[in-house]
């Protein structure tokens, strides 16, 4: 009989990181009530997340705002993502300037929210993030869409000759924003055929991750 436990089937492991109490306790026990989601800790800065995984903490994601003392969540993602690779940050924060979008996700952070988000985005946003991919608030991807064109040459850049027709098309649905299920719908095509083409996409154009996919999208001038 195996009694290990069922790697599958356990509930995300996530940190809370706000400086605010009022902010953080509510959260993480909201986050607690979703049935594959449990907060194993709640961290008032930095240096608090990057202890309980010191410690042997067993973390998934972490749920990290930006501006907090001791050690801001910029850099406390850069660390993090330096020294423990499989923790995928989410940051949830006020702030939506471009100096602070960039910053985070050059820093490593595989999502990025407002705290306009609801419960279910940010529960989306952390799944997301545990299974590797990225999800971005839509001011930040308007913003990241805005910046990219402004930087983007007059010429398009080309994109590797062996990608499929179909592929073409979920990059420019990801230049346009479209989250994984929008694109689904528009192609007629489950999500799981969608993630395929993005995992495919990925590899072949050496795209890091969803912010990277719309800098290429309009680069190349399918956005």
């Amino acid at each position: 009989m195996n009694d290990a436990p069922d790697e599958e089937n356990r509930p995300l492991r996530v940190v809370v990181a706000d400086d605010q109490a009022a902010v953080r306790e509510p959260l993480a026990a909201v986050l607690d009530l979703a049935p594959d989601v449990t907060v194993v800790a709640a961290a008032a800065d930095g240096t608090e997340v990057l202890a309980a995984l010191a410690a042997g903490q067993p973390v998934d994601v972490v749920l990290m705002d930006l501006r907090m003392p001791v050690l801001d969540g910029i850099e406390s993602t850069r660390r993090l993502t330096a020294e423990h690779p499989q923790v995928a940050v989410v940051v949830l924060t006020t702030f939506a300037d471009d100096e602070s979008i960039m910053a985070a996700l050059g820093a490593g952070a595989r999502g990025y929210l407002t705290k306009n988000a609801g419960r279910q985005d940010i529960l989306r946003a952390v799944r997301a993030a545990a299974a590797g991919q990225s999800v971005l608030d839509r001011e930040v991807q308007d913003r990241l869409l805005a910046t990219a064109r402004s930087r983007s040459s007059a010429e398009p850049q080309p994109l590797p000759a062996d990608l499929t027709r179909r592929e073409r098309e979920v990059l420019a649905a990801i230049g346009r924003g479209l989250p994984n299920r929008a694109i689904a719908e528009e192609l007629f095509v489950s999500e799981a055929t969608v993630k395929t083409h993005i995992n495919n996409l990925f590899a072949k154009a050496g795209i890091q991750d969803r912010a990277d996919a719309v800098r290429r999208a309009i680069a190349a001038g399918l956005a």
